[in-house]
Parts: structure tokens; sequence; C-alpha cells
């Protein structure tokens, strides 16, 4: 870099940037262990920024970075995508929002990555990304190249939207216990919002699945065999997550059909009891109306039983109705 760094051994933020828009550089000893000593480093991850204006002038001043790999990681994200160049293989992934950030949810993870030196860069902070980074700092796992780490952090990302479709399968579960139990009102919301994240995380899936499939029939003579084989791993991965995410949406379209037969039953049992009362209560209405009418000539208007005579033919005609109308629904 052209623009001087932290000194060395100097533990930056992983969560807020420096004046250089770096959140941390790691260097890598030959056995895949972190070094504070640069002498001694194999290879190096850098951490930045990508919203930060010194991050990306120092990345657009990084020599080491082909062109067009310094163009597409500098380039405002339209989405996923990930190409070989030069000895170098870079792309942007999808990888879950850490659990403090303000909303749970998918963004994106760029990098840029060659045999000596990985570049990262992200605006928010990142699940996976954060994952390994500990795994990174308490030496519990050994990354003895950058293809490993991207690996690791793209497998943390695929286990979290495993985790993500697991909780979504027991929602599942239980919105169709209840179901099936016909306790099932306040259900229709919750169905639509696990149908929308089932939606955003199949559709990452795919994107994955082809991105690698892309990788793998584009550059399969370019690329080195570590690659090749990763590739390979992750493409397995989002496949099989692909496929479970397949098998859960099935689940909403059912469980949304059932609801919906279970709404419309419910609606046609409503307008079966407001027919039922508009054909008891129309016999009633029309005598009401009759001896409402404020003519001469009114049947038993000077006979003292007149209003329960009136009274009892009402009630008379409307049983009469209403075991008519419940006859003719049953024959339906």
């Amino acid at each position: 870099m052209d623009v001087a760094l932290a000194p060395v051994g100097t533990d930056l933020s992983p969560y807020l940037p420096d004046e250089h828009g770096l959140f941390f550089i790691y260097h890598f000893t030959t056995d895949g262990l972190r070094t504070k000593d640069p002498a001694q480093a194999c290879w190096t991850w850098r951490s930045y920024q990508i919203t930060d204006l010194h991050a990306r002038q120092e990345i657009g001043a990084e020599r080491a970075l082909p062109g067009p790999v310094r163009d597409a990681f500098l380039a405002p994200s339209h989405g996923c995508h990930i190409d070989f160049e030069d000895g170098w293989l870079y792309g942007d992934l999808p990888d879950l929002k850490h659990d403090f950030s303000e909303a749970r949810g998918l963004v994106h993870f760029r990098f840029a990555f060659n045999e000596t030196m990985l570049v990262g860069a992200r605006k928010q902070p990142l699940e996976s990304v954060d994952a390994v980074r500990k795994a990174v700092e308490n030496g519990s796992r050994k990354f003895r190249s950058p293809a490993e780490l991207i690996e690791a952090v793209t497998g943390q990302s695929l286990d979290g939207m495993s985790v993500e479709l697991g909780k979504l399968g027991d929602t599942l579960d239980g919105i169709e216990d209840r179901v099936v139990r016909d306790a099932w009102h306040n259900e229709r919301q919750a169905l639509v919002e696990a149908r929308r994240q089932l939606v955003v995380i199949h559709r990452q899936m795919a994107t994955i699945t082809n991105l690698f499939r892309h990788l793998d029939h584009s550059h399969r003579n370019e690329l080195p065999d570590p690659i090749n084989d990763m590739a390979a791993r992750l493409s397995q991965r989002a496949h099989t997550l692909y496929h479970d995410g397949e098998q859960l949406q099935a689940r909403t379209r059912l469980l949304q059909d059932e609801l919906m037969a279970k709404l419309t039953m419910q609606s046609n049992q409503l307008l079966y009891v407001l027919s039922v009362m508009t054909a008891v209560l129309l016999p009633m209405t029309i005598i009401s109306g009759l001896f409402g009418m404020n003519v001469g000539g009114l049947p038993l208007v000077d006979t003292p039983m007149g209003f329960w005579v009136v009274t009892a033919v009402s009630v008379f005609i409307a049983a009469a109705t209403y075991l008519f109308v419940r006859r003719l629904g049953r024959g339906l």
C-alpha cells in the first residue's frame, strides 16, 4: 500500500474502522497461525469498510490488484458475483448481518485474494466474518491460505443460513400444529413472514450455487486445484441448502392453501347463517310491514288477542321456513 498502515502489532477494532477505513490486518505463517511480525507472514488478510473514502483510496492504490479486480471491488454493488482474473479470485457473496445490527437479514461480503493476500470489505458487521475473525484471534483454526479462509467465511455464512432455515422449519411446525387443531386464526401473518424469509434465503442459495458452477465452467483450466476443490465443496453445500429451502417453500404453499380452504369454509358457513337468518326473518318482515300500513280495513285491529295471533302466525311461518332451509341445506 502507498498509504501508511497501523504500526506492527497494533490491534485495530473489528467493528470500528481506523482513519484509513481499515478494521483489522492479520498476518499468517505457513502453518496457518496468526503472527504480528510481517516478516514471518506467508499471507495477509485486510478488512475494510467499503463505504469509507480512505479505504476506497487505499484499495484503488493497491498495485498488486489487477485493474479488472480493482474496478469490480470498488464498483457499486449490484448483486452477487464471483470471477477469476490473473491469479485473483474475487467476488461479492451474501452473508448474514451480525446479531447486534439494527435488523437481521442478508448483506454482502466483498473479497479478492491470490496466494499471498486477501482483501475483504463490508458495509455492516457480518456474522460469518466475525466468527472467522474470532477463530483467528484465539488460534482455534489454522488458515494456510486465503482460499481456506474464504471457504471458512462462506461456510459460516451457509451454516448461518442453515440455522435460519431450521428456525423457519420450527415456525412452520408450530403453524401446522395450530392449523390441525383449528387454532389457525392468527397464523396468516406469521406464515406470510416465514415465506418471505424463505424466498430471500432460497434465492441466495440458488445464486451461490449458480455462481460456483459458473466459476467451474468458465475457469476450470485456470483455477488452482485448491480453489477448484473449494468451489466444488461450497457449491454442493449451497445446492443441499437450496433443496432444503425448496421443501420448506412447498410446505408454506401447502399451509397457505389449507388456510385459504379453511377461510373459504368459514366464509361459506357465515354466508349460510346469514342466508338462513334472512330466509327466517323475511316472512316476519313482510307481515310486520303489512300490519304496519296506516290504512283502514286491517284485520284483527279490534280483536283483543290480535297481537298474539299475528305473533304466533309469524313464529310458525319462521319455524317452517327455518326447517325448510335446513332441510334444503343438508340436501346440497
